[in-house]
C-alpha cells in the first residue's frame, strides 16, 4: 500500500472504518500508527475521535475516515450513531487479556447487529499487542475460529512494533473493493458528509433508533 506523503483533494472513494472494542486494547494506538507512523501509550479515548488517512490501493486513491470510539460502558450509548454508513469494521481484542476477547461475542457483536446500516459491511478482527507474546492468554488458533463463525477477516499485530498494522486496513479496504454495494456508496460522486454527523451530546435520546 502507497501512502500519499500529501493530502490530495482528489479520490476515488470514501469509506468510513470504525474500530470498536474494550478499552485499553489499543484501537488509538492502533489508530496513531496506521496514520502517523508513530506509537503512544494513549489515555482512554473519550467519546469519539476519528483520522483521515489518504491510500492508494490497487490502482484507487482512497480517503479512509476511521472513527474510533470509546471502550468504555458509559459511552455506548453516545457511539452507536457513528456505526451508521461505516463500510468497514475493525474489532480490536488484546491477546494479553481474555475478557477483551470474550467481549467481543457478549458485546461487540451484538453491538454491530444492532446498529450497523450496511449489510454488507465488512468485519475485520484485530488480536493486537503481539509484542507481549510471552503475556499471551488467547491463542491465535482462538481468533481464527471466532473470525470463521463471526464472518470476519483476521490478522493479529502490534500497534507499538508496527508489524501488520498496515495490512490490517489493507486487507480490510481491499476487500470493501471486491463489494460492489460498498464500492457504490463510497464513490466520490455521491453527495454525503460522513464528517458531519450530530455531536454525542445531542443524540443520546436518539441513540436507539436507527
Amino acid at each position: 500500500m502507497e501512502l500519499s506523503s500529501g493530502a490530495p483533494p482528489e479520490f476515488d472513494y470514501l469509506f468510513k472504518l470504525l474500530l470498536i472494542g474494550d478499552s485499553g486494547v489499543g484501537k488509538s494506538s492502533l489508530l496513531l500508527s496506521f496514520t502517523s507512523d508513530t506509537f503512544e501509550d494513549l489515555s482512554p479515548t473519550i467519546g469519539v475521535d476519528f483520522k483521515v488517512k489518504h491510500v492508494s490501493v490497487g490502482g484507487k486513491k482512497l480517503k479512509l475516515a476511521i472513527w474510533d470510539t470509546a471502550g468504555q460502558e458509559r459511552f455506548r450509548t453516545l457511539t452507536s450513531s457513528y456505526y451508521r454508513g461505516a463500510q468497514g469494521i475493525i474489532m480490536v481484542y488484546d491477546v494479553t487479556r481474555r475478557d477483551t476477547f470474550t467481549n467481543l461475542s457478549d458485546i461487540w457483536a451484538k453491538e454491530i447487529d444492532r446498529y450497523s446500516t450496511n449489510e454488507d459491511c465488512i468485519k475485520m478482527l484485530v488480536g493486537n499487542k503481539v509484542d507481549k507474546e510471552s503475556e499471551r492468554v488467547v491463542s491465535k488458533k482462538e481468533g481464527i475460529d471466532f473470525a470463521r463463525e463471526y464472518g470476519c477477516l483476521f490478522i493479529e499485530c502490534s500497534a507499538k512494533t508496527r508489524v501488520n498494522v498496515e495490512q490490517c486496513f489493507e486487507e480490510l479496504v481491499l476487500k470493501i473493493l471486491e463489494t460492489p454495494s460498498l464500492l457504490a456508496e463510497g464513490s466520490a460522486g455521491v453527495k454525503k458528509n460522513i464528517f458531519k454527523q450530530k455531536p454525542p451530546e445531542s443524540d443520546a435520546s436518539t441513540s436507539s433508533c436507527c
